[in-house]
């Protein structure tokens, strides 16, 4: 993919410690900042996509209640613990 230029403004200790690390890594300070950019944006897509997939989930108002979760995490590294709890919380049918 072709590059275009970006300019962007970093205080000194930041621009010093991304020319350190692209030396260590043996690329240029932008190859760096490049992949900095795009795992951070990356990221960030996940996190959205993981909130909407948790939206449309709470949406169906199935859930698990918090006795049930509670239960289950207070039973973690004891000699009977739980498996994860299911949902016990269902919409009303009308």
């Amino acid at each position: 993919m072709p590059t275009v230029q970006f300019t962007m403004r970093v205080d000194a200790e930041l621009k010093a410690s991304l020319e350190e690390e692209a030396r260590r890594e043996d690329i240029s300070a932008s190859q760096l900042a490049a992949r900095a950019i795009r795992s951070h944006i990356g990221a960030k897509e996940a996190e959205r996509a993981a909130i909407e997939a948790a939206l449309i989930e709470a949406d169906k108002g199935v859930f698990i209640s918090e006795e049930a979760f509670t239960a289950w995490v207070s039973s973690w590294d004891t000699d009977n613990e739980l498996p994860p709890p299911k949902p016990d919380i269902f919409p009303e049918q009308h």
